[in-house]
């Protein structure tokens, strides 16, 4: 599973690419947060398969709204980003079911 990330984030287990070190695209998960919603809009069509997961670091309650009209795939907060592999887990499962 590949996964591509506008934030600087690292999950156990996983190997992630942060988008501005250079992705080569084919992303199945692409990780954003608020400040990335607009550069993710505009690479991701670039950036990921046609089926893609994408998943929400959310910093504060009031990003669930701006995120609502971004067909994201999951939401994780910021505090929980320890996290991130049992949801990358669930994400694969899904994935392959």
């Amino acid at each position: 599973m590949k996964i591509s990330s506008f934030e600087d984030v690292e999950a156990e287990g996983y190997e992630i690419c942060f988008v501005h070190s250079g992705c080569d695209g084919d992303a199945d998960v692409v990780i954003i947060d608020i400040n990335s919603i607009f550069d993710y809009e505009e690479k991701k069509h670039d950036l990921c398969k046609d089926k893609f997961t994408s998943i929400a670091i959310i910093d504060d309650p009031s990003d669930y709204d701006a995120f609502k009209n971004f067909g994201i795939t999951a939401w994780i907060k910021r505090e929980d980003v320890s996290k991130l592999p049992e949801l990358l887990k669930e994400v694969e499962t899904r994935m392959a079911a």
